[in-house]
């Protein structure tokens, strides 16, 4: 079975991969992985008030991948599997994929306007080194556009 990997955050880019996932697993009898990324925090703050911070992020994520899963489950009958991590999201994402084998291609979503973003420019840099295909969508598609190219 094929396992189309995407990374959700609030950009308007990451649902546009989304969308290119979801509807490319539905085609080819795949399924769609979410993962979303909790940043660590870059500041140090009294124990407490720093734990506080970060489990409001990883809410924040849970969130964000659980209203995304449910979308999928409403478009395709299929529920994705969800993954929130914390940490690097280069680091935490090779981690999934080395982690997860059966993962046949990691889909991302270049920012419409200006440069493509961290990831999609880290990915697209090192992509002869990733154990899987990588997918860059144009973060400018219409939803047309993309399920026709899906």
């Amino acid at each position: 079975m094929r396992v189309y990997l995407t990374i959700i955050d609030e950009t308007e880019e990451s649902h546009v991969a989304l969308r290119f996932a979801a509807r490319r697993a539905a085609k080819t009898g795949g399924v769609v992985h979410l993962l979303a990324l909790v940043p660590r925090q870059a500041f140090n703050a009294f124990g407490g008030v720093q734990a506080t911070i970060e489990e409001e992020a990883r809410d924040r994520a849970e969130v964000l991948a659980n209203s995304a899963a449910g979308e999928l489950m409403y478009e395709s009958g299929k529920m994705p599997q969800i993954a929130v991590r914390v940490g690097d999201g280069k680091t935490v994402i090779n981690e999934y994929l080395s982690d997860h084998p059966e993962v046949a291609a990691l889909v991302l979503g270049a920012a419409s306007e200006g440069p493509p973003g961290p990831l999609v420019t880290h990915f697209s840099t090192h992509a002869g080194g990733l154990q899987c295909p990588l997918f860059i969508v144009p973060g400018g598609l219409t939803t047309e556009e993309i399920d026709r190219l899906s």
